[in-house]
């Protein structure tokens, strides 16, 4: 089973892959900036594995860069609450 399969899943691999950056002295601003890279690579060439993930993908695609940004620094900021 993929981490994508499962949002909880990947929501738990996002936040085990943040706190290691940060250990690493990796920025918040640099944290969020690779969000936004992964975000764009996943809604332009990963099918989305559920329901979250499709919503996630088509908002993505509606917004500007600038949304884009401020939907993965939300991102960010939703899996460092786990």
């Amino acid at each position: 089973m993929s981490v994508l399969d499962n949002f909880e899943s990947w929501k738990g691999f996002l936040s085990n892959r943040l706190e290691q950056a940060k250990s690493e002295g990796m920025t918040e601003e640099t944290v969020t900036n690779v969000a936004y890279e992964i975000g764009d690579y996943l809604a332009k060439t990963v099918d989305a594995k559920n329901d979250e993930q499709a919503m996630l993908r088509e908002l993505w695609n509606a917004a500007s860069e600038e949304e884009q940004k401020s939907i993965a620094n939300a991102m960010v900021k939703l899996v460092q609450r786990q």
